[in-house]
């Protein structure tokens, strides 16, 4: 009698069903007892997906046992981290979806109670769109020890996955939902009562029945107080705990303090009741936080739109030829899959077998296809136009283009600008100040105006809660981040949108940023025996390893030649020996200086030599980026001086100045050079510089701003601030548009929040504002400064 395989790792199972897990409603055989609670902790931890679209068995885990497994252990599975962590240089990162976030406050709490826990490099929170990114070191801490360590303080976390995050969102709307609708319904039953306790009507109403509605009205509040009112308990019970104060407090504060005393009257017969006030202030701040999360979901969507675009299948191409159409999550390195006409490209990679051109709108934000030929990387998520192609899969998961582009813009969301940090410390003194403020105005009017006390103590506690306050710079934020991703622009620093504002001088440099950098060959020119074939296959062996924009001229004349010993001089050329021999490839100043000889700068030429004599010159040609001059006009429209910086000692500099329009021209500047010049124009301006990203690390670094133009995996090793995707030089005086109009947003929902509560206080003080009216000021203006901040998501750019 044959064996049935384990489940989770394939090996033959020996005890029967002794050891089994339900999958999919269906009992699956384990060969042990850890395959059985490492599979069970999968699968509650909600990962079913994970034996879907699995390519290889799990590992066999006959050493675990389940009380070694906490909740979160199935994380910890390479198997299971590999659909949503993210392998760096210095460690691992994730998404985290964190459900509970209600303010600033909360987001201050999960970050300073992990930043200082060892192995965990960062953690940034966005309150927004409620996840976190965490960097850490495996080799100190694991994953499932980040997630308990998260639950202890009150807060439950799992790494970000777009459909899981889609139900939960859901399942958390129609939970609210159902609080609001419990607090609609209560109130209006309460208020029924409160015009029958109140009005003139009844005026002559009898003790008996008097109590009677009293009694029915603290039913009908009870599940509002202890079920719909709940989220603004725990928020503020977590923050109390971790000893500092948030919005939440003076909130609970209110609906307990007044269902009490409210109870005590109802129960001693004696003194004013507030069921009605209670009901009404707690419905109103359920539907401004119901409308403000709607808000928040809108402004976060477009990074999950990113997600969507992925195809969930492709067609796999097998040994044979044979097509096989698989789920997405299946294909491996080195697999073959074969794009049709019309089709999304389900991985990156390289086309190995066609020709066509595809839309990448979705990277780049330009609709114009793109051509592709043998060789040319494609990315998932693009969309072929014209012809099959074959494609060989480069990349996939986390490692894809799309899901660098996602981390970077999530990581640019929880990059908090200066006035933000400002913010948050101000929201917890405020807090404290409006408690002060509360427990004097209590005193004050029980001495004075004792029946009064109550509620309008009640109405300082809630008008002046600073919801709107802690809104308003990560909605704007966020929603200008958003707007990136749709342009094409992704920024990989903090700090972008303050800094963008205040550049006053840009400096380009020319290759590959005014220019396409797609150089090619137009002449070449022999001055010694060596025929025009051998010249161009040791220049392109030289060039082999270089990442300079020129070097790709020489890739399609690349031969079996190796080089030896080479040696990168930066801004001046290369050094290596082919075949025994030593040689030079540069410019005209670091040939001549090899071989004692003064050579002419030409137009855009490069020279090849060896220690003896010059060998062979090059002459390049570049187009000019189609949009270049018109960015350098709008440049100058806003204010900026416009710059040349370039390595190229060629007249060609001259000439792409004079038709793009820039009169201040630096070149022949080597790297060091470059960095001198942006430090001494930095001692009157605010500089930005463009560059490659990558040669250009130096002067990138100490720029005021650094852009690169960006395609394809260069943005995973890219040191800039901001990266352009597209081809498009425009997208920057786009995003500075943006930087400007998110701080002028920013500046307005602040002055709009402090405005607010500096004009409620004192109304509230003074008893002109009634409980649920100062429940509806305080949920408004919450909502106007989320409003404001989504703006910026109809900008037409």
């Amino acid at each position: 009698m044959s064996q049935s395989p384990c489940f989770h790792c394939g090996e033959p199972v020996t005890t029967g069903l002794q050891f089994t897990t339900s999958i999919d409603n269906s009992p699956r055989p384990m060969c042990c007892l850890g395959c059985q609670a490492v599979s069970q902790a999968i699968i509650d931890a909600g990962l079913t997906n994970y034996y879907k679209y699995r390519t290889q068995p799990g590992n066999k885990q006959a050493d675990l046992v389940p009380e070694e497994l906490s909740h979160y252990s199935a994380y910890d599975l390479k198997e299971v981290q590999q659909d949503f962590v993210h392998n760096e240089h210095d460690g691992k990162s994730v998404s985290l979806t964190i459900e509970g976030i209600t303010c600033a406050a909360c987001a201050w709490l999960i970050e300073h109670k992990l930043k200082n826990v060892a192995g965990i490099i960062s953690i940034q929170v966005n309150t927004t769109t409620e996840r976190a990114l965490v960097q850490w070191q495996e080799e100190q801490i694991q994953l499932s020890k980040i997630l308990t360590l998260i639950s202890q303080i009150g807060y439950q976390a799992a790494p970000y996955q777009v459909d899981e995050q889609e139900i939960q969102s859901k399942a958390n709307s129609r939970k609210f939902l159902l609080r609001l609708g419990l607090a609609g319904f209560a109130t209006m039953q309460v208020m029924m009562f409160a015009l029958a306790l109140y009005s003139d009507y009844f005026t002559d109403l009898d003790i008996e029945f008097r109590d009677y509605f009293r009694w029915v009205s603290m039913i009908f509040a009870a599940p509002v107080v202890f079920y719909s009112a709940q989220p603004f308990y725990f928020s503020a019970l977590r923050s109390m705990l971790s000893g500092r104060l948030n919005m939440d407090v003076s909130v609970s504060i209110a609906i307990c303090g007044a269902y009490i005393a409210s109870c005590i009257a109802t129960v001693t017969g004696q003194g004013e009741v507030y069921f009605e006030s209670v009901s009404m202030f707690t419905f109103f701040l359920l539907l401004g936080r119901y409308f403000e999360q709607n808000a928040r979901q809108k402004a976060s969507i477009s990074s999950n739109n990113l997600h969507k675009l992925v195809p969930l299948t492709a067609n796999l191409v097998d040994l044979h030829g044979q097509q096989h159409e698989v789920p997405a999550k299946q294909l491996k390195l080195d697999d073959i899959i074969l794009v049709k006409p019309g089709e999304v490209i389900a991985a990156d990679g390289e086309v190995l077998e066609g020709h066509t051109s595809v839309n990448e709108a979705m990277l780049t934000g330009e609709q114009m296809p793109v051509a592709k030929i043998c060789t040319s990387q494609v990315f998932a998520g693009t969309i072929n136009v014209d012809h099959p192609i074959k494609v060989k899969v480069s990349a996939v998961g986390q490692d894809q283009l799309v899901a660098e582009i996602i981390r970077l813009q999530e990581a640019a969301s929880n990059n908090k600008p200066k006035v933000a940090l400002y913010v948050d410390q101000i929201s917890n003194y405020f807090t404290w100040t409006i408690l002060v403020v509360a427990l004097v105005t209590y005193l004050v009017w029980k001495t004075y105006w004792p029946e009064d006390a109550f509620w309008v103590t009640l109405s300082v506690l809630v008008a002046t809660c600073p919801c709107a306050l802690a809104l308003a710079t990560p909605t704007a934020v966020t929603c200008a981040t958003g707007l990136f991703t749709r342009i094409g622009v992704v920024a990989r620093k903090a700090g972008v949108f303050e800094k963008l504002p205040l550049i006053n001088h840009v400096v380009f440099d020319k290759t590959g940023t005014l220019t396409c950098g797609s150089l090619t060959i137009s002449e070449v020119k022999l001055f010694a025996e060596m025929n025009q074939a051998q010249a161009l296959s040791t220049a392109a062996a030289l060039e082999a390893h270089s990442l300079h924009p020129i070097a790709k001229a020489f890739e399609i004349y690349r031969s079996d030649l190796t080089c030896m010993k080479n040696k990168n001089i930066a801004g001046m050329g290369i050094q290596a020996n082919v075949d025994g021999v030593d040689y030079f490839i540069g410019s005209a100043a670091f040939i001549g200086k090899q071989i004692n000889v003064s050579l002419e700068e030409q137009q855009q030429a490069i020279y090849l030599s060896n220690k003896q004599q010059l060998l062979a010159r090059f002459t390049l040609v570049d187009r000019i980026r189609e949009d270049a001059k018109q960015t350098v006009a709008q440049l100058k429209q806003l204010g900026c001086q416009v710059s040349i910086a370039s390595g190229d000692s060629s007249i060609h500099v001259d000439d792409v100045a004079k038709v793009v329009g820039i009169d201040k021209v630096h070149k022949s500047l080597k790297p060091q050079d470059k960095l001198a010049l942006v430090q001494s124009l930095q001692q009157t301006d605010q500089v930005a510089m463009f560059g490659d990203g990558i040669n250009d690390a130096p002067v990138l670094a100490g720029a005021n701003l650094s852009i690169a133009m960006g395609s394809g995996a260069a943005v995973t090793k890219n040191s800039a601030d901001l990266i352009l995707l597209g081809d498009q030089l425009s997208r920057f005086t786009d995003a500075v548009k943006i930087a400007k109009l998110s701080g002028k947003i920013i500046k307005q929902n602040l002055i709009w929040a402090l405005g607010y509560n500096l004009l409620i206080i004192p109304l509230a003080v003074t008893g002109h504002v009634v409980p649920y009216i100062a429940a509806i000021g305080m949920s408004a203006s919450s909502l106007i400064v989320v409003a404001n901040s989504l703006r910026l998501l109809k900008v037409r750019i």
